[in-house]
């Protein structure tokens, strides 16, 4: 059995209920990333689009166990402009000689998915084992579970076949 960690960034707490529903069904541990300068209102948002578009690494905490612990890291994070929300790219950027394989879970309104998985390949240097999303509708309406519960199962999987394992993207529609 693999030992996944799952670290999630979540500005509305949409992420982070993603996260909580991967973790219960997997039976993994949840870490956290908060900011430094918390993010609030009108301002917040503002803040949200312009380190979005300037692709910034804003001051990040992290609260969680050292991710070389482990043989995976599950980061589940937003969407913000068709852009990994930039408190993960602050943290990828970060830890990128400390995480172990990588797997991508991103929470968007639409699109943007892609671009993500992309932007943590290029700072890690490495494509992530696997990448998923789930909308915003999804998470609010629950029909997300089923393909949490198969993404958690190809990266369980994944980790414990010791092969060569090529970047996969589960799709939102394969459920």
């Amino acid at each position: 059995m693999s030992n996944v960690l799952v670290i999630v960034y979540s500005y509305t707490g949409t992420s982070r209920r993603v996260a909580e529903l991967l973790c219960s069904q997997q039976n993994w541990p949840l870490a956290s990333i908060t900011e430094v300068q918390p993010r609030a209102g009108g301002l917040g948002s503002l803040r949200c689009v312009i380190d979005s578009l300037l692709r910034r690494r804003p001051a990040i905490r992290y609260d969680g166990p050292p991710p070389t612990d482990f043989d995976a890291v599950v980061l589940v994070s937003p969407i913000w402009l068709l852009q990994l929300a930039s408190p993960m790219r602050a943290f990828v950027a970060r830890q990128r000689g400390r995480l172990p394989d990588v797997a991508v879970l991103s929470v968007m309104g639409g699109q943007g998915a892609p671009n993500a998985a992309a932007e943590i390949a290029r700072i890690l240097d490495r494509a992530p084992i696997l990448s998923s999303s789930v909308t915003m509708r999804e998470v609010d309406d629950g029909s997300c579970a089923a393909r949490l519960q198969a993404f958690g199962t190809a990266v369980r999987d994944a980790e414990a076949s010791h092969d060569v394992v090529r970047p996969v993207t589960l799709s939102p529609q394969s459920s």
